[in-house]
């Protein structure tokens, strides 16, 4: 017989470290807060780099001239009235590798022109256009950036210290201080209804005031505003409560009453130790957070059902069998199902937290936080509370459910 093992011996240890572990994690929420993203609190959310200017184009023709930039070439759409003479000219990296090649080639583009101003040597596919401006070319320049090699590393502070006017502003160097990136979070108060121009006019002239307005780009900009963004934090609230609800009405029905609180409280516990982890971590708290924590409340009472559907077969099986008996020898069965599964789904999980980047990554990393804390909760959450109830009642849990009884075959009858 397979050795039975004795989880019910950590089940109060366990229990004292999930609350220490929740408290601290509550502490950390009323007084750091969570690092809200631009979903959850409204405002701008600007990435600018610091990079002089490479080369520019200009086009003095009668169509119409776009670029666009891929990671494998730089492309140059021409568009004439009517769809007559609509050409694409192509300029791969591996064809022309430095700045100065394309230059060269570029001229083959009719009434397009480029002025290298800074060294000709430049990979092409380093530098990197303004993205708030548009990439149709005219007569004034369209200018793409690029980071000197070995230029002195720009400090968060130094930023901040340009943007002194904002009082409230956020700055975050994004990726190797090398590349001159920063992330920069501007409120929106909600009083002035023209507050994403205002503050992007605002952030702009900042930046063309301290470095000038050739010196910088603009990599993306996202803005929600007051309304829209409190309406988002309503909603992603009342679907969490929903959501653990319909879990509490769902395991109500399917199981006992202190088998369905014991899922209830599994998952909660679940939802607290990601909230935990986002906010010490200081994690962007966004949308997808918001779909990690419901994706774990899925994966976590799936595990606990799974269980609880092993411990109330034995629970017929062996009437007699005292409650921690019982939730013992069903962990121990259901113990390498829920390693397997759990390891099986955390390869791919891992594989995306390894090749991506950005809320992708933060994805996955708190999906694998939040299945090594749904296959304990199952055991150590869940099952402590089961058997905690079942020292307080009179059958001590061992509670039969009714089963049908046979029905009796009469005289002619084939069964």
């Amino acid at each position: 017989m397979r050795k039975v093992i004795k989880f019910s011996k950590l089940f109060i240890p366990c229990v004292i470290l999930s609350s220490a572990v929740v408290i601290f994690g509550l502490v950390g929420l009323f007084t750091k807060g969570f690092n809200l993203g631009i979903d959850f609190q409204a405002g701008l959310i600007e990435k600018v780099r610091i990079a002089p200017t490479s080369f520019t184009l200009q086009y003095a023709g009668a169509q119409t001239v776009s670029v666009t930039q891929s990671s494998t070439e730089v492309d140059l759409v021409v568009t004439g009235v009517g769809g007559v003479d609509n050409k694409v000219y192509k300029f791969p990296y591996a064809q022309y590798p430095t700045v100065a090649d394309f230059a060269t080639a570029v001229t083959s583009v009719p009434d397009v022109t480029a002025s290298v101003t800074g060294p000709g040597n430049v990979s092409l596919k380093t530098v990197f256009p303004d993205s708030d401006v548009l990439t149709k070319l005219g007569e004034t320049p369209y200018a793409f950036h690029y980071v000197p090699e070995g230029a002195a590393a720009i400090s968060a502070d130094e930023i901040r210290s340009a943007i002194s006017m904002f009082s409230d502003a956020s700055v975050q160097v994004v990726g190797d201080p090398s590349e001159h990136c920063f992330q920069i979070r501007l409120n929106d108060d909600g009083k002035d209804p023209n507050a994403s121009m205002t503050l992007r006019k605002g952030l702009s002239k900042a930046f063309i005031d301290k470095y000038g307005a050739e010196n910088f780009a603009v990599i993306s900009t996202d803005f929600v505003g007051s309304r829209f963004s409190e309406n988002l934090a309503n909603q992603a609230l009342i679907l969490v409560i929903a959501t653990l609800l319909v879990i509490w009405v769902y395991c109500a029905f399917r199981f006992r009453w202190d088998f369905a609180i014991g899922c209830v409280l599994s998952v909660f516990h679940d939802a607290l130790i990601m909230i935990c982890f986002i906010v010490w971590s200081r994690m962007s708290f966004n949308s997808t957070s918001i779909a990690a924590i419901l994706t774990i409340l899925g994966y976590s009472i799936n595990d606990t059902i799974v269980v609880f559907d092993r411990i109330r077969e034995n629970m017929k099986i062996h009437p007699d069998m005292k409650m921690t008996d019982v939730l013992n020898l069903a962990q121990t069965e259901i113990l390498a199902r829920t390693i397997i599964t759990t390891s099986v789904t955390m390869l791919s999980v891992i594989s995306l937290y390894v090749f991506t980047t950005g809320d992708m990554k933060d994805f996955a990393l708190a999906l694998l936080v939040g299945m090594v804390s749904g296959a304990y909760s199952t055991i150590y959450i869940a099952s402590a509370f089961v058997d905690a109830v079942a020292h307080f009642r009179k059958d001590g849990g061992r509670m039969v459910e009714k089963v049908k009884a046979p029905k009796e075959v009469t005289s002619g009858e084939v069964v």
